[in-house]
């Protein structure tokens, strides 16, 4: 690992020397260009992976020199990878950089792909009101692509994470575009009762039970055959313990669902908020009384 570490190091070295000596203007920043290549790879085999990302952000200087963006880029987008494993602010700002020269040079697919990885970044480091911001700009780009399937992954995303900060309504309209789009294609049919199960989910958190009523009646015009799931009817009698304040039936009804199909971390969590505004308006009730 040191040996390489001192490869890496000439190889710098030699790059600087290069860039700081005469010579044709082109050939000087093409060698320069292919030495800080072999020093970055050194460094990402010597594990320093600070130096191979700062060596990657040197290549992309170079490749910029040369006025080749697509090659200045990729360059980032390998700096950025170096950096996710020392730190992830330096792996944004250099992830940002790619995606605005593949916007430049038009590579929107690109630039899909990245703002998705970015959006990724902050979701691991817990910064959730970032990773929507970035998977929203993912989902435009992928949608203007015609990629629709990567679109639908980044809008499911922005929809999971503003029903945890409880923003219900951004949520709903989301998850009830996916459920129209998706009846219209045999492959994602069979996802369709999914989608307005987390729709219907979010319109529970708002606590509105006349709202819930309607929304299960349009969910029944968009798709006929919804209204003989286990997602209907799990819908429909959490809507009707609602109205009834009725806790233990709230109970009963998740239960039996989650015995046949298990209930994933989101939906309970979003459920048991549910509950806890049951109960709080079951001891208001008992306080009146």
């Amino acid at each position: 690992m040191g040996d390489q570490i001192a490869r890496a190091e000439e190889f710098e070295k030699k790059a600087e020397k290069k860039l700081s000596g005469w010579g044709l203007f082109g050939s000087k920043y093409e060698d320069a260009a292919d030495l800080f290549d072999k020093a970055a790879n050194s460094f990402k085999l010597g594990k320093s992976w600070d130096k191979a990302g700062s060596t990657y952000v040197k290549l992309a200087n170079c490749h910029l020199k040369l006025e080749s963006k697509h090659e200045a880029a990729q360059a980032y987008v390998d700096a950025a990878h170096c950096y996710k494993k020392s730190s992830i602010n330096e792996a944004i700002s250099c992830l940002e950089q790619a995606v605005n020269m593949f916007c430049e040079i038009g590579r929107l697919s690109m630039a899909a792909r990245y703002f998705k990885e970015i959006a990724e970044l902050y979701e691991s480091e817990q910064n959730i009101e970032q990773a929507i911001v970035y998977f929203e700009k993912s989902a435009d780009f992928f949608q203007n692509e015609e990629v629709t399937t990567s679109a639908n992954q980044c809008k499911q995303k922005v929809a999971q994470f503003a029903a945890q900060l409880e923003q219900y309504q951004k949520s709903i309209g989301i998850y009830e575009e996916i459920a129209r789009q998706s009846l219209n294609n045999n492959l994602l049919k069979y996802g369709v009762k999914g989608h307005l199960l987390n729709a219907g989910i979010c319109q529970l958190c708002k606590g509105d039970v006349v709202a819930i009523t309607n929304a299960l009646e349009r969910y029944q015009e968009l798709d006929p055959t919804f209204s003989g799931t286990r997602e209907y009817k799990l819908l429909a009698d959490i809507a009707s313990a609602l109205d009834e304040e009725d806790v233990a039936k709230f109970t009963d009804v998740v239960k039996e669902f989650d015995s046949m199909t298990p209930l994933d971390s989101w939906k309970t969590t979003l459920l048991l908020r549910v509950k806890e505004k049951l109960k709080a308006k079951e001891l208001e009730e008992d306080d009146l009384t």
